[in-house]
């Protein structure tokens, strides 16, 4: 799939305070220049830990079964990998991580292969279109826009669950899958 933006400052707030952390490793590169090697060695833990907290939100708490799914972070950037047979777990894997503060960019390297049964059952396997949340939207304001029909706003709640827990929580920012 690629290369997906995201709003960096926009979604759940997972990680904990980056600003507290730079600020500690700037106080400790002023006092010793071996600091910089430890400030250094402080981020990589910090992006390692938020690598691993997107792996468990994505597995664990959504439970998207995303096969060795491993997620790595690069300041603003999550890498993800692993693979699935299931074309929607691979679309909203890329959402739960972009949908986190701190992300803006995701690059999605989640090996797709659609199993054998999924194929003999039929339906669409099309790729989803993403929708960014503006200010003012909501599920069926976006469901009329993309499919011309506001009634269809369950379809869009069904496909970004269990991200989405309510119809009318969603926010400006945020990313959504919509389905073909």
């Amino acid at each position: 799939m690629g290369l997906f933006s995201f709003i960096k400052d926009a979604g759940a707030k997972i990680f904990g305070s980056k600003k507290r952390a730079e600020e500690e490793a700037a106080k400790k590169a002023a006092a010793d220049n071996a600091a910089h090697d430890l400030a250094e060695k402080k981020q990589d833990e910090y992006e390692e830990r938020k690598g691993s907290e997107l792996e468990s939100l994505v597995n664990v708490t959504w439970g998207l079964g995303i096969q060795g799914l491993q997620v790595e972070v690069d300041d603003d950037t999550a890498t993800i990998y692993g693979s699935t047979d299931s074309r929607a777990n691979k679309e909203k894997a890329v959402l739960v991580c972009g949908n986190v503060e701190g992300i803006a960019t995701v690059d999605d390297r989640i090996e797709y292969t659609p199993s054998a049964e999924r194929t003999i059952q039929g339906g669409s396997d099309e790729e989803s279109r993403f929708y960014t949340v503006q200010k003012g939207d909501s599920l069926s304001k976006i469901a009329k826009e993309m499919y011309g029909d506001g009634g269809k706003y369950h379809q869009i709640f069904e496909a970004n669950k269990p991200m989405l827990k309510d119809v009318n929580e969603i926010y400006p920012g945020q990313v959504l899958r919509i389905p073909a």
